[in-house]
């Protein structure tokens, strides 16, 4: 048995919540099934019917986890959903959220969207305080912090609790009669609030209200605090205010493309953009365009409309692998790769290739990529990404490998291109990038390509985090 490990930066978290609907755990089940791209480890819905808190968690894929039985135990008109990808914390279900308690205040459920940089120094003081921890995710912390507060009122001890965490949250939470949604101040994560008749819902993307037939209202904004119940949606601004930084991976790959994030148009319409900033920044005489499906089929098309040059499907893409596979005995020459991309060699047979990817993270499965188009007869093949370099890691919320992995925080544009055996190679440049992005280029986080961190560290923290 063997796990796939795809070349990529990892999805990071969804999060959903819903108030006053009487399918309310049903509706939830599809907003986090149509938000699986963001987390596929595991998976929780909590639901209130007033009184009581219903939950059930999974490991696996959404559809796997909620069958109709399962979702019958669910009763209430108010609930949240979570799917994970670990970012901090092991896998295994105790780490699946939501993460729920009761307390002084009755009870109380967290889904969480993001990594905080200062997790282990409050965990650390919150054990010395005696807290006792049940699972090693970052997001405990939080729940932990709410218990501890001196406020006077559930709300009040929420805003006291996030105004001591540093990094990203996107975090939605459930009481016995309210669902409240909270941005960090910088907004690096997505959080959209949506509308279905009398109901209201919170989603990390619009398209899990597309699904529901639900209208997208508006985006939460950063360091924005929702309170959603009986009297409608509530909104607090009780953070410090702070510059934007919103996630621009977001764009360039995790987003699902009919979502609209960030409160502009389509991430569909910015993937395109990319692909035509790059074909004019990048050209190449070629026959053919092709991506490396899926997620650089819009950077593709972008391309091949921006250089004039045929798209073409030059890969096909296996949807219906799981995350583990049955590796044969003998050795199949780029199996890994195989078993997700097939390469069409009557589409590639004596054809000079652009392919057209959104990022390269190890440079593995790309040296196999074009390593396959070449035996399937391409007879040259130029790389083409629709990003910037990576790097440097992520702390805000994406699973990244260590700097020492990513190729290109140790290696040359020019090395790589040897490394990965293509004709040529070319990244968009961070100009380029930010320029096809909506709204003003200043809003955006690319700590993954220009190691500039919206949150300065603290020594404490660099040590933590590893960065000496």
């Amino acid at each position: 048995m063997h796990l796939i490990t795809p070349d990529k930066f990892h999805d990071e978290c969804a999060v959903f919540g819903i108030y006053g609907h009487k399918e309310a755990a049903n509706l939830t089940y599809l907003g986090l099934y149509a938000l699986q791209h963001r987390g596929q480890e595991g998976s929780g819905i909590v639901s209130s019917d007033g009184e009581h808190f219903h939950q059930e968690k999974g490991m696996g894929l959404v559809a796997d986890i909620y069958t109709k039985s399962v979702l019958k135990r669910l009763p209430g008109q108010i609930a949240i959903g979570h799917n994970r990808y670990s970012t901090a914390g092991g896998n295994n279900l105790k780490n699946v959220q939501p993460l729920t308690v009761n307390f002084a205040f009755g009870n109380l459920a967290l889904a969480h969207n993001g990594n905080l940089i200062n997790a282990q120094m409050l965990r650390n003081e919150l054990e010395a305080y005696g807290a006792i921890f049940q699972s090693s995710t970052d997001s405990e912390v939080m729940i932990h912090l709410i218990a501890h507060s001196r406020g006077d009122t559930l709300l009040s001890r929420i805003i006291d609790a996030l105004s001591q965490v540093r990094g990203s949250f996107s975090v939605v939470l459930l009481t016995d009669d309210a669902v409240i949604a909270c941005r960090d101040p910088h907004g690096f994560r997505p959080l959209c609030l949506g509308r279905l008749k009398d109901s209201w819902l919170v989603a990390s993307e619009t398209c899990a209200f597309d699904l529901i037939g639900a209208e997208a209202v508006r985006e939460i904004e950063p360091g924005e605090l929702v309170v959603l119940n009986r009297d409608g949606v509530k909104s607090y601004k009780p953070f410090t205010k702070t510059d934007p930084a919103k996630c621009v991976f977001e764009y360039i790959y995790f987003a699902r493309p009919d979502s609209k994030i960030f409160g502009d148009k389509a991430v569909y319409l910015t993937r395109k953009a990319l692909g035509r900033q790059l074909a004019k920044e990048a050209p190449v005489k070629a026959d053919i365009v092709i991506p490396v499906p899926d997620s650089g089929v819009p950077a593709a098309l972008g391309f091949a409309e921006g250089s004039g040059i045929p798209f073409e499907n030059g890969l096909i893409r296996n949807h219906y692998i799981g995350r583990t596979f049955i590796e044969p005995e003998q050795a199949i020459r780029h199996f890994g790769v195989k078993i997700k991309l097939n390469a069409v060699s009557e589409v590639l047979e004596g054809k000079r290739v652009v392919v057209v990817d959104d990022s390269i993270v190890r440079g593995t499965t790309s040296r196999k990529i074009v390593k396959m188009l070449r035996q399937a007869g391409a007879r040259e093949v130029h790389m083409r990404i629709s990003s910037p370099p990576i790097v440097s890691p992520c702390f805000y919320g994406i699973d990244t490998p260590t700097k020492k992995e990513l190729i290109g925080s140790s290696h040359t544009i020019q090395e790589i291109r040897k490394y990965i055996t293509a004709d040529s190679l070319a990244y968009l440049s961070l100009e380029g990038m930010l320029n096809a992005s909506p709204g003003s280029p200043g809003h955006y986080c690319n700590a993954c390509f220009t190691e500039k961190y919206p949150i300065p560290f603290t020594k404490a923290e660099e040590l933590q985090l590893g960065l000496f």
